[in-house]
Formats: C-alpha cells, structure tokens, sequence
C-alpha cells in the first residue's frame, strides 16, 4: 500500500493500524484499535472551479487580473496573531452578549 509521508509515519509513529481485507480493501484503525469511520466520496466538480467566486466578484463589479495588487502589502510575512484579532474578537455576535457584529 502506497502511502504518503504522512500517512505512513501515523501507521509506523502514531499506532493507527492499515490490513487489507478478503478482496484487498485498505482498513484502517485507530491507535485504539476502533476502525477509521467510511468516508463519503468528494461530489465531481464539473464547473470551472472558481465559478462561485468568480460570480460574485463580477456581482460586486470587482475585476481581478494578473496587474491586480494587493492595497498596502509589501510582500512581509503574516502578522497571524494580528490577522486573528481582527477577524475575532471576543464575545461580539455570540449568544452570550445578545449583540451581532457590524
């Protein structure tokens, strides 16, 4: 069985378990043993990919191009502490402050 790097390290490092089956299905389990729940497969995408996204651009009249830059970046890393401060705050829109953000 061909695994990725990190797959193949949960097997031999972590204690999740692979066996083939009768007809040479993978199973794989858990480190305690439990077996890894069946997952669905992904829906085929049949559309451009970024058709959503490119709808509601062209909704709010916004045009990207290879010439778009990005307002005020000059190629710095991300502040990512200063990124979740803005995008979170605390206790704003919840069920406990009975408020909605703006």
């Amino acid at each position: 069985m061909l695994l990725c790097r990190r797959h193949h390290r949960a097997v031999h490092e972590e204690g999740f378990g692979l066996t083939l089956d009768a007809e040479g299905q993978p199973r794989f389990t858990q480190p305690g043993g439990a077996p890894l729940p069946a997952v669905p497969t992904a829906p085929a995408w049949t559309g451009v990919p970024l058709a959503p996204t490119d709808a509601k651009l062209a909704e709010d009249g916004i045009e990207i191009d290879s010439n778009t830059s990005i307002p005020n970046w000059d190629g710095e890393r991300l502040d990512l502490p200063y990124v979740i401060g803005v995008a979170w705050r605390s206790g704003e829109g919840s069920a406990e402050s009975g408020t909605t953000p703006p």
